[in-house]
């Protein structure tokens, strides 16, 4: 399986900061948040990783990360032009996946610790994690019936379930095809919660959940919390 870095979009819930870099060079206490997401694909045993960013920051990431080596994985880039989603950024990974099962991953997703399950005999799975409704209102929410996601809703005003999807997924090749098909939100994007919903159509949905701590950190106040989490972690170890 290859994996998918997703490192591109205009990070404006971090504007100012991101007038100047990339929301994924940030540092989340003593690093730049872009190796959480690294390091969380490594784990899962995926080395060879795609990364797509956007071209005015490109080069700060090859300067950094080169060719992945000094991390213990091979890295490919690729420029998303223009802020289209999640799913528009996938559609620029057909040829590097060749026909591959794909792992997906936000590049402001933080992990810090493992999961229960292994991905599911699905097409495609999500990683759920329960939170609060203000948190569920403002991200993906699932609805799970024994081991399959039976429904996923963006941003819902009145969420049928405390569970997140997180910014991790798997994916069979098909989920290329099902990007082609998709038209733009009302945000002007390709959700990834429609490709999701594709397969949650057909039945074809698992999920795994997360144990332990997770964080989106686009926003000051989560990026504060999650730099936070490592320091505290680092003091304890």
């Amino acid at each position: 399986m290859k994996g998918i870095l997703l490192a591109g979009g205009n990070g404006t819930r971090l504007a100012p900061l991101t007038a100047v870099t990339n929301k994924h060079l940030l540092p989340v206490y003593d690093r730049p948040m872009v190796l959480y997401p690294l390091q969380t694909l490594k784990d899962a045993g995926i080395d060879d990783i795609l990364i797509i960013t956007g071209s005015a920051h490109i080069g700060r990431f090859i300067e950094f990360l080169g060719d992945g080596s000094k991390f213990g994985v091979r890295l490919t880039y690729r420029v998303q032009q223009e802020a289209s989603g999640i799913s528009g950024a996938l559609a620029l990974c057909e040829t590097f996946a060749q026909g591959e099962p794909v792992s997906v991953i936000l590049g402001d997703n933080i992990f810090f610790s493992g999961f229960r399950g292994m991905p599911s005999k699905y097409g495609c799975t999500v990683y759920l994690t329960e939170a609060d409704e203000a948190t569920v209102r403002r991200s993906g929410c699932a609805e799970i019936e024994g081991d399959r996601v039976i429904g996923i809703e963006e941003k819902p005003q009145a969420p049928k379930s405390n569970l997140v999807a997180t910014g991790f997924y798997h994916f069979s090749a098909e989920a290329f095809e099902i990007v082609k098909t998709l038209v733009p939100s009302g945000r002007g994007e390709l959700e990834i919660t429609d490709v999701i919903g594709a397969y949650v159509a057909k039945g074809d949905c698992g999920f795994v959940m997360v144990d332990g701590a997770w964080y989106d950190a686009g926003t000051f106040d989560s990026l504060l919390e999650a730099s936070n989490y490592v320091k505290s972690e680092a003091k304890n170890a």
